[in-house]
């Protein structure tokens, strides 16, 4: 069965030229023009991916973005026709797992669902090894839970990819460009804040549980420490 994307955006000139487009490349497309009818889109197609504009007629992509998340797990890509950082982090900040700004060269688009896809099918990384534990935490990758004593941390995908990454190199500094090619699937431009989006969410579940924040360190200008004492 061919992947299934739905597209959710009101610009039906831009929906179906990308509608071509991924077509022809061997994905099976849905569109979606209605942001108040979106959420029974998914339901109904259960997409392997969904590619959610910000300015959608009914309700808005970071609305959407925010129903879904918890329901959906697969990956979603928001639109945005602005430049404006604070659009993408609020994308980010709410669960989506990358932004494209409008307009977008198609060959780039296809790229950035391929790496997106990839980063959703299972890791080699995450099959070899199939435990981690430091103190009360515990990460298990066949199951992708994290633990915290006898309390589940809810994670996406992409977080428990990055805190599995993180904890396999506990007490070692990885740097954005190492994190950015070995988890996120592409180069590090200098401004991408997708990164630091993930841990500052990871930290903030982390912390309704261990109540601190500082289990994962920032090395400014650098990249990210896991503290493997830190969860006692």
């Amino acid at each position: 069965m061919s992947t299934r994307i739905l597209i959710a955006e009101d610009d039906t000139r831009l929906a179906n030229l990308i509608k071509d487009y991924l077509t022809q490349q061997g994905y099976h497309v849905f569109w979606e023009a209605n942001g108040s009818k979106v959420v029974a889109a998914v339901k109904n197609v259960n997409p392997d991916l969904i590619i959610l504009d910000v300015m959608l007629p009914g309700r808005d992509g970071f609305e959407l973005c925010r129903q879904l998340r918890p329901q959906y797990p697969g990956p979603i890509l928001m639109f945005t026709a602005r430049k404006h950082d604070v659009d993408q982090i609020t994308g980010l900040s709410i669960g989506a797992d990358d932004y494209v700004v409008k307009p977008v060269e198609p060959q780039v688009l296809v790229a950035r669902i391929e790496a997106l896809l990839r980063r959703f099918q299972p890791r080699d990384s995450l099959e070899n090894s199939k435990a981690l534990e430091f103190g009360r935490l515990k990460l298990n990758a066949k199951s992708r839970a994290a633990r915290f004593g006898d309390d589940e941390i809810k994670l996406t995908s992409h977080e428990f990819d990055l805190l599995w990454y993180l904890a396999q190199h506990a007490g070692d500094l990885v740097t954005r460009e190492t994190i950015h090619f070995d988890v996120i699937g592409r180069e590090y431009d200098g401004v991408d804040r997708t990164v630091d989006m993930r841990v500052s969410n990871i930290r903030k579940k982390m912390a309704e549980y261990t109540g601190r924040d500082d289990a994962i360190k920032t090395v400014w200008g650098r990249g990210y420490v896991f503290v493997a004492d830190a969860w006692d």
